[in-house]
């Protein structure tokens, strides 16, 4: 049975249509759009881990591969997101199926509420420890108000995020290129300060890490440059994951192989720089994690489309709402407990971008359609996707105790395009179901 995408009445955060040309940013909105999505804690707390694995060579190579893959595959994302005026989960429905996209929508959903929910906690346990708050009710209360300021930002849609960004962006970027600078400064120089380097990461290993911190929400990219037009799209995108990213695993490697310290926020205090940690851990897991929300609260729009409303399925904000209460009532346990299982999320979430990009440039003019058929299910690329998804977790240690090698999230990608194109050779643009 097929299905047609049929218009529906707009929204300003065009849940389920494509942004018109009139409704598209400049470069400079994007630029920190995109800047303040890249500049992640986490990011800064993987740039420590390599920092105590490699030397100052090593860590710069394995920074800079890391950062040329995420450039390239989310530079490509965004050029798909830009040109279609598409947010990722109406990309998954052209790729997926209707009812086949709930399953990438669930996982990155499930992915960025995760990671924000992470987030909040992250957030408030540093707090409790400096100014000296005991008990698990402090670190509610904060995780509370905390994750409703943020969750509050995400609701306001892409102009939300604007503003946050525009404050944040230049926070950052001033305070950790001060505490990075002070690190190389006060250890006698960048070569100095890694020459302690523990040395048991490889570079490939490096690279890897530098990969899958950042995958994930790198593949929910089209879902801010669809408001921006092609050029500012791609520039700003590769800029962001090239530059800005690389930038945060500096601020927080350079730092941490200075003092020692694997958390970016004691990496600075120990430095005597308390007052810029509680600012930069604020303002990084505030741009982010406002962009996490604003991802997961789509993606449930997709996933619960079938729940209507005057015969309208339900949009975005909603939604966006549901998400920051989930995060907010799982983020102490998520922040103890998840990590482990957000990893693996990050090894299956490549195989979604990949297909989105092969099959966006093997059918671009039914792309720039709004009367397509949208099939139910694409079976060949669910099965792609979940071979690609195994082939990630194989290789990212998940499956085989005591394995793990290479880059999971290239092996993923290369599986899932393979069976991807296996799969057009049989079918074609036959219906699936």
């Amino acid at each position: 049975m097929e299905v047609k995408e049929k218009k529906q009445h707009v929204d300003i955060d065009y849940t389920f249509e494509r942004v018109p040309d009139e409704n598209r940013k400049g470069f400079w909105a994007m630029f920190v759009i995109m800047l303040g999505f890249t500049f992640f804690s986490a990011s800064m707390w993987t740039g420590v881990t390599l920092a105590n694995g490699l030397d100052f060579k090593g860590f710069i190579l394995a920074v800079l591969l890391g950062g040329l893959f995420l450039a390239v595959y989310t530079g490509f994302l965004g050029f798909v997101g830009a040109k279609t005026g598409l947010n990722f989960d109406l990309l998954c429905r052209r790729v997926y199926g209707s009812e086949g996209s709930k399953l990438p929508s669930a996982m990155i959903a499930l992915t960025q509420i995760g990671w924000t929910g992470v987030g909040f906690a992250m957030f408030a346990y540093p707090l409790a420890d400096v100014f000296g708050w005991q008990g698990e009710g402090m670190i509610w209360l904060m995780t509370i108000i905390i994750g409703i300021l943020i969750t509050t930002s995400a609701y306001f849609g892409v102009k939300g995020l604007e503003i946050v960004s525009w404050v944040s962006v230049p926070l950052i970027a001033i305070l950790g290129t001060y505490a990075m600078v002070k690190a190389a400064v006060d250890g006698g120089g960048f070569t100095a300060v890694f020459a302690k380097s523990a040395g048991n990461l490889t570079i490939i290993e490096g690279a890897g890490l530098v990969i899958g911190s950042f995958v994930s929400g790198g593949t929910a990219t089209p879902n801010f440059t669809r408001f921006s037009k092609q050029k500012p799209a791609v520039v700003t995108t590769v800029i962001a994951f090239f530059i800005g990213n690389t930038l945060m695993f500096f601020f927080g490697g350079v730092a941490g192989a200075f003092t020692g310290q694997n958390d970016i926020f004691y990496v600075m205090a120990a430095m005597g720089l308390m007052l810029p940690a509680i600012l930069v851990l604020g303002a990084n897991i505030w741009t982010t994690n406002d962009n996490g929300l604003y991802t997961g609260g789509l993606g449930l729009s997709n996933i619960f489309s079938f729940i209507k409303i005057k015969g309208q399925p339900i949009r975005k904000r909603p939604w966006v709402l549901i998400a920051g209460v989930i995060a907010i009532v799982t983020a102490i346990w998520l922040y103890n407990n998840f990590c482990n299982w957000l990893n693996i999320l990050n090894c299956t979430l490549p195989p979604i971008g990949a297909l989105i990009i092969a099959d966006f440039f093997r059918y671009k003019k039914d792309y720039m359609r709004d009367d397509v058929e949208i099939k139910k299910v694409r079976w060949w690329r669910i099965i792609a996707e979940v071979l690609g998804s195994l082939t990630g977790m194989l290789f990212g240690g998940f499956l085989v105790p005591g394995f793990s090698w290479g880059i999971p999230a290239i092996f993923a990608m290369i599986v899932a395009l393979v069976v991807y194109f296996i799969g057009e050779a049989v079918t074609g643009k036959k219906a699936e179901a």
